[in-house]
């Protein structure tokens, strides 16, 4: 694993992108990554991700205690954590609220259905967790039938979480999101959005496999029963 203050300089770096790239706004979104020794190091509460110095990371272990620090950890550490618990394979995650695809999660829309090849073979689906009020321990539950089989989820009405191997990983799979989600809209305005075959999903399925990603298997089962979102009932007023 790279040095501590390594990883500190890659989520100042990463958090510039996501604010300039207009992923979040004022202080919205947070970003973390493992350490070594059930350690996890996390942007503080209040903190705009655009203007973060290595030094204002806060350190915490894996059952959410503070160790170190200037600062309190973001109130979202029970999402981060969770998904901690869940996949040890996630080494870094970022949390934020890209315009368009937060929009398809307010407007009751899925981002779900097999429409983009590279989405696909990249991530399968991005489905949409049912609404939990943001900084709440509820955020953590919704997210728990699904981030054991995705790297990219819709948090309704609360942004996107993606995770990666490492934060650039983490990083350019939130790219992803909102990129099909501004395809999704265009191909919307124009028309109608058209999903992949069950031909091609195959084919993408034997693509993947070739190239070490997805088995095809997972990537046939995955589109199968999509374009859902959460029942009405979960979805709250704004």
């Amino acid at each position: 694993m790279d040095s501590e203050w390594h990883i500190r300089r890659e989520i100042v770096e990463f958090g510039k992108r996501v604010y300039e790239k207009g992923f979040v706004a004022a202080s919205d979104g947070n970003i973390s990554h493992r350490l070594t020794g059930d350690r996890v190091l996390i942007t503080p509460t209040g903190f705009c991700l655009g203007e973060l110095k290595p030094a204002e990371l806060t350190i915490v272990d894996t059952a959410g205690r503070f160790l170190t620090g200037p600062h309190k950890p973001t109130s979202e550490l029970p999402l981060h954590l969770t998904v901690y618990h869940m996949r040890p394979d996630v080494q870094a995650i970022v949390h934020a609220h890209p315009p368009i695809a937060n929009a398809f999660s307010f407007a009751g829309e899925s981002l779900e259905q097999c429409v983009i090849p590279e989405v696909v073979v990249g991530f399968g689906t991005i489905p949409t967790t049912p609404y939990a009020t943001p900084s709440c321990k509820e955020g953590a539950e919704v997210i728990k039938d699904l981030i054991g089989d995705h790297d990219g989820l819709l948090l309704q009405r609360h942004g996107s979480l993606t995770v990666g191997k490492d934060l650039r990983e983490a990083y350019f799979k939130l790219e992803k999101i909102e990129h099909a989600a501004h395809i999704t809209l265009l191909a919307r305005m124009l028309g109608k959005v058209i999903p992949l075959s069950d031909d091609e999903l195959r084919r993408l399925g034997k693509v993947s496999e070739r190239n070490g990603w997805r088995s095809a298997d997972t990537i046939w089962e995955t589109c199968k029963n999509v374009g859902r979102v959460p029942p009405a009932a979960d979805r709250q007023p704004g």
